[in-house]
């Protein structure tokens, strides 16, 4: 029946207010009280409930608690403090619920287990029961109550018969071993405690390191290249001495010290931790002494640093861990703002081919037998949290990073330690991604191992493999880069996870996925890029980033038209600014190699103008006057606009003609419509530096050419074209120009002369004129010089109407050229 009795109903109200707290434990749920107000509805008795849900206890409670607490039995376990205690009681207690999360609070215990063991009579033979007599039953109550992240008293003693909720749940049992059931039950939760996260887990490695006799100046140096707070001081056999903060350096170079050692004024006195020390461990020695950084040392040898943010970042994990329905969040493809390494591992299960999954737990495996850490990063984590069901993410091209390298000692005098690798000795030192791609190679012979460079990245290539298709895979160790002025080329050197991130473009390209254990579908967000993701906008991580590498302008150009994102209001200041500045004119005019504005650039260009979204892309830094990355003097006016849209027609009406019309000019020379666009956009500027801007983008020879030469050409044709009466007139005079050349002619030119070239590239290109060579030596002509002559003058008649058809094509060639002369 879907009604209950009043009886009814007030039993099971009141199993909700024990099991619940009266709806104020921590894993309530909205279905507790949706269930409470039913009940009620039902006609459960208040009275009643308040009866037995009281806020203090009863007096034989009251005694209870005194034996309680004399015999609770307390154990340590990963930081968690588990108590368990039996009672043993002539007769069933009413209200143990009550007397246990009294306990816990009294106790601060983190999880408890309260035993009760009872005899109760039961009906025996009918000569017992005349006698007076019944069979004494043993019975035993468990209540469980936990505040333990990750464990679940409800899945715990559902295997005994009871159930609950997964902080508060109980079981009545007959005839069993009471000490040995509590016993197996303390033991079956001890299990499910989580192992808290150590400083293994959490530091940053590897650690920049300076010697005690390296001068103020030099350490303030430092700090300002990588970024840092604070340093720490190694002695000759890399054994910590100290650590030196920002604020000790600048009072050094207030009082005029900049020459003196860092040892005078570094801290000497420190506290460290070991690889195994736990989160609450560091999180109370941070608290107690007030510590930003804690160094963790394994055989006295400097392995990491811990510092305060670490340890935020963990616990506000460790927070949202309950609050997030992995499953639902799964079945929707919602994305969390802080997601589990479950929901993270079930993301990639369900978006991924199980042949690139595959590939990449291989890629774990060999990493974590060699004790590296390797992590998914950039643009594939990005497209990953972006993917839904209606569009599953096909990788094509993925970055592993390797965090494998020792900590980065500073020495005695050297600026800064560079892990680049002599010429000469590069064919005996691999370092851990080269290590790694070697190893996975072994693996999967069909891929071609590259190395690339000084630093000795890798990369490994399928092309139309059957099982990996066409994949590209970058693997390179963490590093961290230094720009030595604007737009040059950074300096880069290893480094640790998080300065490989920073020193990436957007907050969105920013994030990592762990793929080795014990941590595996780990999300490393540190700049804030999944909220990004979830805002739809492109942030940079920051500010000098635009004045240092000035391509990043149009990659924030790019994603944001790829992606349908806005650029984040303060990074579109920055940007702004960067180019109001004037920075990128001076450094070219200082510096002879500024590669963000020539080769890299050209790169960026490539992306946007070959992109599907090129045409919102231009418009967006036309916006932003981004074009005097290419010229000081470039924009995007209402003339530049004209001249993109008629080439877009150019290039729209060549891929739309119907094949074997006469309508139809496929080009005969390979034209790169992205390398024609952004030939349009410098053969806007003044003449005299068109050449110069080409030569400077790095382009072809024929291009820089042609931009160089355009202007003479365009006078010559123009002028011409103007002369020309006949179709052969304008033929004979446009087939001397390569066709860039004369659709970048036809865009800077007037009407009249643009109509002109646009007739001779849609209709007189590729015309025939009726008769080749070949039917030349078919019809008895003997073949040499004359028959270019021969059949120009063949085109000629066909393009002014003279020749129509083969048969008169054969009949011009007779009169004209005899067989005789023709001999």
């Amino acid at each position: 029946s879907p009604f209950l009795t009043a009886s009814e109903a007030t039993v099971m109200a009141l199993g909700i207010h024990v099991d619940t707290g009266s709806l104020t434990y921590e894993g309530t749920s909205a279905r507790d009280a949706a269930a409470l107000a039913w009940l009620m509805e039902q006609g459960a008795s208040l009275r009643v409930i308040a009866e037995y849900v009281e806020p203090g206890l009863s007096p034989q409670l009251q005694d209870l608690l005194t034996v309680v607490l004399e015999n609770l039995q307390l154990e340590t376990l990963r930081s968690y403090t588990v108590g368990s205690v039996l009672l043993t009681t002539d007769t069933f207690v009413p209200g143990l619920s009550s007397l246990a999360s009294r306990l816990l609070d009294l106790t601060d215990t983190d999880a408890l287990l309260l035993a009760n063991t009872y005899g109760l009579k039961e009906s025996g033979s009918r000569e017992k029961e005349n006698s007076g007599e019944g069979v004494v039953s043993n019975r035993l109550t468990i209540i469980g109550r936990s505040r333990i992240e990750g464990t679940n008293l409800n899945e715990l003693f559902q295997s005994l018969g009871g159930g609950g909720h997964t902080r508060a749940a109980s079981a009545s049992l007959r005839n069993v071993d009471p000490k040995q059931t509590l016993k197996q039950l303390v033991e079956q939760l001890k299990t499910q405690i989580p192992h808290p996260p150590i400083a293994r887990d959490l530091m940053s490695s590897p650690v920049r390191t300076i010697r005690p006799e390296t001068s103020i100046a030099e350490t303030h140096r430092i700090l300002l290249r990588y970024g840092h707070s604070g340093l720490c001081v190694v002695d000759d056999r890399d054994r910590l001495v100290g650590i030196i903060s920002r604020r000790d350096i600048d009072i050094a170079l207030h009082h005029g010290f900049s020459h003196a050692p860092v040892k005078g004024y570094m801290t000497p006195q420190l506290k460290t931790i070991a690889p195994d020390t736990t989160l609450p461990e560091i999180e109370s020695l941070m608290v107690t002494y007030d510590i930003g950084r804690l160094p963790v040392l394994d055989n006295n040898q400097l392995v990491g640093i811990v510092s305060r943010t670490d340890v935020l970042r963990e616990l506000h994990q460790q927070k949202q861990k309950g609050k997030q329905g992995a499953e639902h969040s799964q079945k929707h493809r919602e994305l969390p703002y802080c997601p589990l390494p479950e929901f993270i591992q079930q993301l990639l299960a369900a978006s991924i081919s199980p042949q690139l999954q595959q590939f990449l737990s291989q890629a774990a495996n060999i990493a974590e037998k060699r004790g590296w850490k390797i992590y998914l990063v950039g643009g594939a984590v990005r497209d990953l949290l972006l993917a839904t069901p209606e569009k599953n993410l096909s990788l094509t091209d993925i970055d592993l990073v390797v965090d494998g390298y020792k900590n980065l000692g500073l020495g005695k005098t050297s600026t800064h330690q560079d892990f680049s690798v002599p010429k000469a000795q590069t064919n005996n030192y691999k370092s851990p991604a080269v290590e790694l791609a070697s190893a996975l190679q072994k693996l999967y012979p069909a891929a071609r191992l590259e190395v690339h460079g000084q630093f000795q990245t890798a990369a490994l290539l399928w092309h139309k493999d059957p099982e990996m298709e066409s994949l590209w895979v970058d693997i390179a160790t963490a590093r961290t880069e230094f720009y030595p002025y604007p737009a040059a080329n950074p300096e880069v050197e290893a480094s640790s996870i998080r300065q490989d991130l920073y020193r990436r473009d957007f907050t969105i390209n920013a994030l990592a996925v762990r793929l080795t254990a014990n941590r595996t579908g780990e999300l490393l967000d540190f700049f804030g890029g999944l909220q990004d993701l979830q805002t739809k906008q492109i942030r940079v991580l920051h500010a000098n980033s635009f004045i240092e590498d000035p391509t990043r302008i149009y990659r924030a150009v790019r994603f944001a038209a790829r992606l349908g994102f806005q650029i984040e209001p303060q990074t579109e200041r920055y940007i702004r600014h960067a180019l109001q500045s004037g920075i990128y004119e001076r450094v070219q005019g200082d510096k002879a190699s500024t590669p963000a504005l020539q080769t890299r650039l050209k790169s960026e260009l490539k992306y946007i103008l070959q992109a599907t979204y090129w045409q919102p892309a231009m418009q967006m830094l036309g916006d932003l006057k981004a074009l005097r990355c290419i010229h000081p003097t470039l924009e995007l006016d209402r003339g530049l606009r004209r001249q993109l849209r008629l080439v877009e027609c150019c290039l729209k009406g060549r891929q739309n003609a119907e094949p074997g019309t006469i309508n139809n000019y496929q080009l005969p020379i390979n034209i790169n419509d992205w390398q024609l666009r952004l030939e349009v956009l410098i053969a806007y500027l003044a003449p005299k530096n068109r050449g110069k801007v080409a030569a400077n983008l790095q382009l072809p020879i024929d291009s820089i050419k042609r931009l160089e030469d355009l202007e003479e050409k365009k006078t010559k044709v123009v002028a011409t074209l103007l002369g020309c009466e006949m179709p052969s007139d304008l033929v004979l005079l446009l087939r001397q120009y390569d066709l860039s050349m004369l659709i970048l002619v036809a865009v800077q030119s007037p009407r009249k002369v643009r109509r002109q070239i646009w007739q001779y590239l849609t209709k007189w290109v590729n015309f025939e004129p009726f008769l080749n060579g070949n039917d030349l030596k078919a019809l008895g002509y003997k073949p040499g010089p004359k028959f270019k002559q021969m059949l120009d003058r063949l085109l000629v008649a066909a393009l002014d109407g003279i020749v129509r058809d083969r048969v008169s094509a054969i009949s011009f060639m007779a009169a004209h050229y005899p067989q005789s002369s023709a001999l």
